[in-house]
């Protein structure tokens, strides 16, 4: 059977879509590949298909949860064997999809890439034939692409580690730099990367130039003179979603906000209230939408600017899915630079930090383990920037990291004794044992400490878990785990603290002024003198001859021109009472005496040394935030 004839007796579609069956026919023959396309143009099937002609399981990564859940519905609704473990599934579900994955009934299990810090998670994959290793978002694994993930970085040893037999990289937004990245860590042969192109026909590509003051205005007159359909309203900010979704619905639009800072639950009835809708209005910050296969998006608006061009194009690649015109319009106000550019300044970490953070790691012995959480803790650096420091370190060759363990399990019994031993070999049943007269027992739940138990009965702890996974896999126990440490082996006792620090510094400090060019980026499209489709998609490196004929510049052939805000020519006027700030500095200086940490908190970027000394708490705190972080700094003493 040919691949068209499948893709019509299992999907029902009779032809594919541009760049999949290049994509299937390179992952047969390279047994690796790459696949480019515009968000929205069918990156998916490149693995669903190929899933059901390989003997065994394909494991999907993604950090789409919605992707997941969508793609899954539709899997299982053409009778395909699809599950996902992710953190929203009760622990009947999760014990489910175990026992489908150990006894092989699994076609396609899509997982988060942090599954992969989970031992008991490995573990089992480790028990199973993985024919296809598929990686969405796989621009995140580049250290230099716009949304570097650390732990996409570990996924190609991942995959090699676990003996899959094949590897499928995706991704919409990929620059040639990227790409090249892409390849280079899935080893992934050029010839079977395939890139579609990013220029989409049908998208009426809008910028139009507007102050803070008459953006609401601009957005309401949009909304009444355009004829009603489903739309996105893009914010940076979870408050902004909120205050505009409240001026919409006033103004008698069915709108509603959607933002990380909700509940679950709500956003899910946000989110198939829209689903459902020909002409609702989400106001939204950017996680929403993503992996939601919505085709009839009339509308997206940028109310706030984008922090770069990839993530604008992977934004507005929602509209018009269905090939019908939509229209996506940015309303571009400078007065929106301060805020993204401080969430840039705000991840990078101080040279004191990074210098105790190194020094810690370096002095621990060959082979130790620590809780990411207490580092982050007590170096006063943000969770994700620890873990990309970490992998740094990793990257430079001074330490190797291990596989992340539990130091603690909790477990019970939830059938009687006779069952549990009826469904245990010999060995098993002595081992149980052993293990329960080394746990300390509670009310209900037993605690063990595997590290401990191991030395007191003499086993491994790989036997000691296994059995509990083995238990649990068969419903006998319920299994909790806590406290995630991670292992490290020191891979150069002679490492340089000083050298890697410095090293660290310039790497943080590279990514900091990339992520401020990519900001410039989006002004320099703005007022570009030329096709705006043509230069954002130039930008991914695709050439176009001719101008698209639709965009806002090649219909009124006028560049636009930003207006300069009157915030800008501010002097500090909302400065901080000199006297109280230079106390509370003094008195504070563990977390304010570096000229960046003082800017941080003055613009009101939360770090974990800040929540620790509740300084966030604190009325000044935030006091400078619609100030650029830049001159913030400067005034604090920063060069």
């Amino acid at each position: 059977m040919t691949l068209k004839e499948q893709l019509k007796q299992h999907f029902g579609f009779d032809s594919f879509r541009p760049g999949q069956e290049e994509a299937i026919n390179a992952l047969n023959e390279y047994g690796s590949a790459l696949a480019v396309f515009p968000t929205g143009a069918g990156k998916s099937l490149c693995y669903q298909l190929p899933a059901l002609n390989y003997e065994g399981v394909t494991i999907v990564v993604s950090p789409l949860i919605a992707l997941m859940k969508d793609q899954i519905d539709f899997l299982v609704s053409k009778g395909i064997n699809a599950a996902r473990l992710d953190s929203s599934l009760t622990p009947a579900e999760v014990r489910q999809i175990n026992d489908d994955l150990f006894n092989r009934r699994l076609k396609l299990l899509y997982v988060a890439p942090e599954r992969f810090n989970n031992e008991r998670f490995v573990e089992r994959l480790r028990r199973t034939h993985i024919s296809l290793f598929a990686v969405d978002e796989a621009h995140c694994i580049s250290e230099w692409g716009h949304n570097f993930r650390p732990d996409y970085l570990k996924l190609a040893d991942a995959a090699r580690s676990l003996n899959a037999k094949r590897v499928l990289a995706l991704t919409a937004t990929a620059t040639p730099s990227v790409v090249d990245d892409i390849c280079n860590v899935f080893k992934i042969p050029q010839k079977a990367a395939v890139l579609t192109g990013f220029y989409r026909h049908n998208l009426n590509l809008c910028i139009t130039p507007v102050t803070y003051q008459t953006r609401d205005e601009v957005l309401l007159k949009r909304l009444r003179s355009r004829k009603p359909g489903p739309t996105i309203v893009y914010v940076t900010l979870q408050k902004t979603a909120t205050k505009v979704a409240k001026l919409l619905e006033e103004a008698g639009f069915s709108a509603k906000a959607y933002h990380a800072g909700m509940p679950a639950d709500l956003r899910t009835i946000v989110q198939e209230w829209w689903m459902e809708s020909d002409s609702a209005i989400v106001v939204a910050t950017i996680a929403f939408g993503m992996g939601i296969d919505k085709a009839d998006v009339r509308y997206v608006y940028h109310y706030n600017l984008p922090k770069s061009l990839e993530s604008y194009s992977q934004e507005i690649g929602r509209a018009g899915r269905d090939g019908q015109k939509s229209t996506v319009e940015m309303l571009a106000c400078v007065d929106d630079v301060p805020a993204i550019e401080n969430f840039v300044y705000g991840d990078t970490p101080t040279l004191a930090s990074l210098s105790s953070l190194i020094n810690e790691m370096l002095t621990q012995g060959q082979e130790f383990d620590v809780s990411q959480y207490d580092l982050s803790s007590r170096h006063d650096i943000r969770m994700l920037v620890l873990r990309t420091a970490l992998t740094y370190l990793e990257l430079l060759g001074a330490i190797r990291q291990g596989t992340p363990f539990y130091n603690g399990y909790d477990f019970r019994p939830k059938v009687d004794d006779s069952e549990v031993g009826n469904s245990l070999d010999a060995d098993q049943s002595t081992l149980l044992s052993k293990i329960v007269r080394a746990s300390k027992k509670g009310t209900i739940w037993y605690t063990l400490k595997p590290e401990e138990v191991m030395k007191k009965i003499g086993v491994d702890r790989e036997r000691i878990v296994s059995l509990l996974d083995l238990l649990e896999e068969r419903n006998l126990f319920e299994v909790r785990a806590a406290d995630v440490r991670q292992r490290y082996t020191l891979t150069d006792p002679d490492a340089d603290a000083g050298a890697l620090t410095a090293e660290l510094a310039a790497r943080f400090q590279h990514r900091e002024a990339a992520e401020i060019d990519r900001l410039q980026r989006v002004l320099d499209l703005i007022v570009h003198n030329g096709c705006l489709t043509n230069a954002l998609v130039g930008y991914f490196g695709e050439v176009r001859d001719a101008p698209c004929g639709h965009c806002s510049y090649c219909v009124t052939q006028k560049r636009a021109v930003l207006p300069v805000s009157p915030r800008s020519s501010m002097e500090m006027v909302s400065e901080p009472d000199i006297e109280t700030w230079n106390e509370l500095r003094e008195s504070h200086s563990n977390q304010l005496s570096d000229p960046r940490q003082a800017s941080r908190f003055l613009c009101g970027l939360v770090t974990p040394g800040l929540t620790r000394s509740r300084l966030t708490k604190n009325p000044l705190f935030g006091c400078l935030a619609e100030k650029r972080f830049a001159d913030v700094f400067s005034w604090c003493g920063g060069k």
